[in-house]
């Protein structure tokens, strides 16, 4: 990737961190941003002009009462809960990057929305097992539960990521920490479906149906809980910015700046974590977001340094959600796509166009 193996951009003398391309992908991002967001208000299976969404947003009357009430109650908290997972998802997929020094590492691949997911279920499913299973799982996860649906999937992320810090200390090829992450998260995929077995009928489908993904589910009440969470994990990678440049250079280089890479990691993957469980919990399993937008927010703005890629992916991954929001809710219809399907579409050709470029690099994979 641009400037692997050298500072990050912005770190030489006289090299200015904003510049006029900067400036211009900044500006183009948050129009796009604001583009699709009024997009996601203005269309779904009801077509509401956007002078009438702005004028509602603004709290004028509309056209139609009905008008209100869908754009304020169903479309805003979506609108709102797709900004949060884009940006939390990039920036969870960014620092992994970095963590793992891979340019394929992301919530999704390395297993870590699998253990969210695990988390999720181990809250969820036992309380529609079958009356023989019920009291042995209740009591087994009795810990778990108390933690709630967001703590469980949080817990459930963060041993992930302490399994696959150990697994990538201890090996040094990171085709192998990659392939040990889609083992592991297969691993976990496999206690979730055997919950699923035992549960009863009602609560499969309901764990079913948030296992595809949607920012549908998320009602006004909620948004505070979930943006506060994804707020405090943002503002942690904020404040290991310094760090998270250093750690590009190998971990020698990083400790010869005094810094405590033992530190640094649990801090990362504690962000990590949070992120990764919180939209995890509200939204189901996203895919594909944490690999393109970090990846997208470094040819966008050409450089390395996280000073400017934390906020570029955060704005990336909300365009790139809204986006997919928009095609899985097929304006015009009543018909929802699968969210995941729609990533795909959008995130599949980045994620091989990486590939060919670790191809033309010699096989590095570093970021």
């Amino acid at each position: 990737m641009p400037g692997a193996g050298r500072p990050a951009a912005g770190t030489t003398d006289g090299q200015r961190l904003v510049g006029p391309r900067q400036v211009v992908v900044f500006g183009c991002l948050a129009a796009g941003c604001v583009g699709a967001f009024l997009a996601t208000l203005a269309w779904g299976s009801v077509s509401i002009p956007l002078g009438e969404v702005v004028g509602i947003l603004s709290g004028q009357d509309a056209g139609r009462d009905t008008w209100t009430s869908i754009v304020m109650d169903l479309r805003l908290p979506r609108a709102i809960t797709a900004v949060l997972a884009g940006a939390a998802m990039a920036l969870a997929g960014l620092a992994m990057q970095t963590l793992f020094r891979n340019a394929l590492a992301e919530p999704y691949v390395l297993g870590v929305t699998a253990g969210a997911s695990v988390g999720v279920g181990l809250v969820l499913l036992p309380q529609g097992a079958t009356a023989g299973l019920s009291a042995t799982l209740l009591a087994a996860v009795a810990p778990l539960q108390g933690l709630g649906v967001v703590g469980a999937a949080a817990a459930g992320a963060f041993s992930v990521l302490l399994v696959m810090s150990a697994i990538a200390a201890r090996v040094q090829n990171t085709v192998i920490v990659l392939v040990a992450g889609m083992m592991f998260g297969a691993f976990l995929t496999a206690i979730t479906n055997v919950l699923v077995y035992f549960a009863r009928p009602e609560a499969v489908v309901a764990f079913t149906a948030w296992q595809f993904g949607s920012f549908q589910g998320v009602r006004t009440a909620q948004l505070p809980i979930l943006g506060g969470l994804v707020v405090l994990g943002v503002l942690i990678l904020v404040v290991s910015t310094k760090q998270l440049n250093a750690s590009l250079l190998g971990e020698r280089y990083a400790q010869s700046m005094g810094m405590s890479v033992r530190r640094f990691r649990l801090t990362a993957m504690a962000s990590t974590a949070l992120l990764a469980g919180a939209v995890t919990a509200y939204a189901g399993p996203i895919a594909f977001l944490g690999i393109a937008a970090p990846h997208l927010a470094r040819g966008l703005f050409g450089t390395t340094d996280h000073r400017l890629l934390i906020p570029g992916s955060a704005l990336v991954g909300a365009v790139i959600a809204l986006i997919a929001g928009i095609f899985a809710q097929l304006p015009g219809t009543d018909t929802v796509l699968p969210l995941n399907a729609a990533l795909a579409l959008i995130g599949a050709p980045v994620v091989l166009r990486v590939l060919l470029r670790i191809n033309r690099n010699g096989g590095g994979f570093s970021v």
